[in-house]
């Protein structure tokens, strides 16, 4: 079975790590798990203090959940395969479709706005049908596989929309999705809450979250135990799908103008948060919070730098940059924490090896 991606299904045994007794021993412990957190207080509070005027204000914080919550749930779309060990890059070739026809079928064939959107949500649900086909039946492994769809939904993008913008009277209520504003904070902020918490409770307390994560450990073993590792899979890439399409949805909603330039680059800060997800809060195990945690990091490094005047390039620069940075940090917490393991059970080895074996009673 191709796997691109390796997720840990099962909870290390602390035991091995052996016990923390000095202060420089917990907080080595602690950086593999709250670095990334610390990271991203770090960067608010110092382009707090740098930009008193413009950084720390209710319009940043609103501007920012406003223009990031996109790029958070096409991450959180990305982590579901992800759990599996698989990679989905339509997340970002997706969006720039689901976007385009979401506005489409409301200007051009005249849908109810409620029909669009479940149109949308459909076709980006087959699309995930697809990609599971393609990696669990043709055995493609799933950065080919979706890149291949990707590329494919790229290219029905631009058919469509013939490469000229998609624009219309859109009703209020379509407008509304990513319009509205609950407690004075954006609406879509509240629907990435609402999709983490959801993700959360199923991939941490219910027993489809701990097939998965026990498909990305070790397929072949799932297997064995009687998880249906392909109807996961392709769940798995059905529900990123879905996702991905309602995050085209709410992206239609915000720009009203369907246009097929906007959306890829979307594709890589949704791919660097997912993987950040794996190094933070449970590190070497893809989850949810941890995704969030790294589009805060990028969605806070990028507004304090374009603050401070930086370039165009400013964006994709950083986005590349914290990617590496993260796998190096993950790479070297890991090796750290192999040698500690390896030393520790060398130790209860030696211990056991030392002890007297009891005599057998003569009869």
């Amino acid at each position: 079975m191709s796997s691109s991606i390796k997720s840990t299904a099962l909870e290390p045994d602390k035991s091995l790590d052996g016990e923390a007794v000095s202060l420089a021993q917990r907080i080595g412990r602690a950086m593999p798990v709250y670095g990334l957190v610390a990271l991203m207080v770090g960067l608010a509070l110092l382009f707090s203090l740098l930009l008193p005027d413009t950084f720390p204000t209710l319009f940043n914080l609103r501007a920012i959940l406003a223009d990031k919550s996109v790029i958070a749930l096409l991450a959180l779309a990305a982590t579901i395969p992800m759990i599996t060990g698989k990679i989905d890059l339509t997340v970002g070739y997706g969006i720039v479709l689901w976007h385009i026809l979401a506005i489409s079928l409301q200007t051009q064939l005249g849908l109810p706005w409620p029909a669009a959107v479940l149109i949308v949500l459909l076709c980006a649900a087959l699309f995930g049908v697809l990609n599971g086909l393609l990696v669990e039946l043709a055995q493609i492994d799933s950065f080919i596989a979706t890149l291949g769809t990707g590329t494919v939904i790229y290219a029905v993008a631009m058919w469509h929309s013939g490469g000229r913008q998609v624009v219309g009277d859109l009703p209020d209520g379509f407008v509304g999705i990513a319009g509205g504003s609950l407690l004075g904070l954006p609406i879509g902020a509240f629907y990435v809450l609402a999709v983490s918490v959801t993700l959360w409770v199923v991939t941490e307390f219910t027993p489809l979250g701990r097939a998965l994560y026990v498909i990305g450990a070790n397929p072949k073993a799932a297997q064995l135990n009687g998880i249906a590792v392909r109807k996961h899979v392709m769940g798995a890439f059905v529900a990123s799908g879905l996702l991905s399409g309602f995050a085209g949805v709410l992206l239609a909603s915000r720009l009203q103008i369907g246009q097929a330039s906007v959306g890829l680059e979307f594709l890589l800060p949704a791919l660097v948060g997912a993987f950040l997800g794996s190094t933070t809060i449970r590190p070497g195990r893809v989850n949810v919070w941890g995704t969030l945690v790294g589009v805060a990091i990028l969605a806070i490094g990028i507004s304090g730098i374009q603050q401070f005047g930086g370039a165009f390039y400013v964006e994709p620069l950083f986005n590349g940059l914290t990617l590496l940075v993260s796998i190096g940090i993950a790479g070297w917490a890991q090796q750290r924490r192999n040698r500690s393991i390896k030393r520790r059970i060398a130790e209860r080895q030696l211990d056991q090896a030392q002890q007297p074996v009891p005599s057998t009673p003569s009869k």
